[in-house]
């Protein structure tokens, strides 16, 4: 530890970590949105009785939740309780080197961080691959495999895309007028696509008394709860989208199983 004084009417000691000892935590904060696990600090060669101190009264690393900790004078990130919770999934694994099965922002959770629709999001959500349980009442876990084409790295987290969002908020029976609000906000700032959302709406259009995988029907039904100007538009363009589909299916079939015998 380095010993800095000051003198002045009083004496005044200051005990500051030595630079060796930040420059770890400081360098992956800086690429964390200023947050570090104690998991990550450890990893990187900080010993535990270092960490100890450095986190002791908030004066160097001040906690957000548990194992998480914000360095004091970085910035403060938006939805920091969120980040938070997306790091405490996988606390060993940097913020870059994390993939799918760690966790991906999903549901409620993923529209606020994309600024869609009117939903509150009152817990964080992710989903993963394998089903897991947490003690945070605040927290809520979802198990599903998600295909490449459904998320994206958004603001450095691995965020589901909007088409994946509206199919899970209807298969969680959320208001369908909420989940049309959201779509159009999605295609208006062109974070998804119209034929995209048909496609993932088509499972539950029959639940709305639509003919089974009618997924542009039910796109239109849910723009038209949201009273979108431009739903004609489109529709237009996700009828497209699935013709060029059909024909491509048409061009190149699926192989057929090798036959048994």
């Amino acid at each position: 530890m380095l010993v800095l004084r000051y003198l002045s009417e009083t004496r005044y000691i200051a005990v500051v970590p030595r630079p060796t000892t930040l420059s770890p935590i400081a360098e992956i904060a800086q690429d964390q949105w200023g947050l570090i696990t104690r998991r990550q600090a450890e990893r990187a060669g900080t010993a535990p009785a270092t960490l100890d101190r450095l986190t002791a009264g908030g004066r160097v690393l001040e906690r957000v939740t548990y194992g998480v900790y914000h360095l004091v004078g970085a910035p403060l990130p938006d939805h920091l309780d969120l980040r938070a919770a997306w790091l405490q999934l996988a606390p060993g694994t940097l913020a870059w080197e994390r993939v799918p099965a760690q966790g991906v922002v999903s549901h409620r959770s993923a529209a606020e961080l994309y600024g869609l629709g009117h939903l509150p999001a009152d817990r964080h959500e992710f989903t993963l691959p394998s089903r897991r349980q947490s003690r945070r009442p605040d927290l809520r876990l979802h198990h599903r495999d998600l295909d490449d084409a459904e998320w994206i790295s958004l603001r450095g987290m691995l965020v589901t895309r909007p088409a994946r969002i509206a199919a899970d908020l209807l298969a969680g029976h959320e208001d369908p007028e909420a989940v049309g609000y959201l779509i159009a906000d999605a295609i208006r700032a062109a974070h998804d696509y119209p034929g995209t959302f048909a496609d993932s709406l088509a499972p539950f259009a029959a639940r709305f008394g639509l003919p089974r995988g009618d997924g542009i029907g039910l796109l239109r039904w849910l723009l038209d709860l949201a009273d979108s100007p431009d739903k004609g538009q489109w529709t237009d363009e996700a009828q497209v989208h699935i013709h060029r589909e059909h024909e491509q299916q048409e061009r190149h079939p699926p192989a057929k199983a090798p036959a048994r015998g």
